[in-house]
């Protein structure tokens, strides 16, 4: 049964950072390519970040290029988020998925960027 639980939200001011995680299991974890998604009040999902099987390729939205870094442990299949320098329109839920995407989604971790 494929699980996603992810972690590591909460808020934080401006120019603040947090780590995001996401366990995820039922499936062979080390073979797939990760993905974090977020959603924005009143806005669809969005693509931020993508992992390779292996870490050693990663892509990024335009809007987190330079202060968000993807990564992942394959011994505890799991996939992180680093995200510093945060902006109030980083203020999302944020998700975790393999590519392609497996259902069902996890619950998401709310992130909130204010002061």
């Amino acid at each position: 049964q494929v699980q996603f639980v992810e972690s590591g939200g909460g808020l934080v001011q401006p120019e603040g950072s947090l780590r995001l995680s996401c366990a995820a299991s039922g499936f062979t974890f080390s073979s797939v390519t990760m993905t974090w998604y977020r959603q924005a009040p009143g806005k669809g999902r969005e693509l931020v970040a993508v992992i390779s099987s292996h870490g050693r390729v990663t892509n990024y939205a335009d809007s987190v290029k330079g202060r968000f870094t993807i990564s992942r442990d394959n011994g505890k299949n799991t996939v992180y988020l680093q995200m510093n320098s945060l902006k109030a329109e980083d203020t999302a839920v944020y998700y975790c998925n393999s590519q392609p995407i497996r259902d069902p989604w996890g619950q998401g971790t709310q992130v909130t960027v204010s002061s």
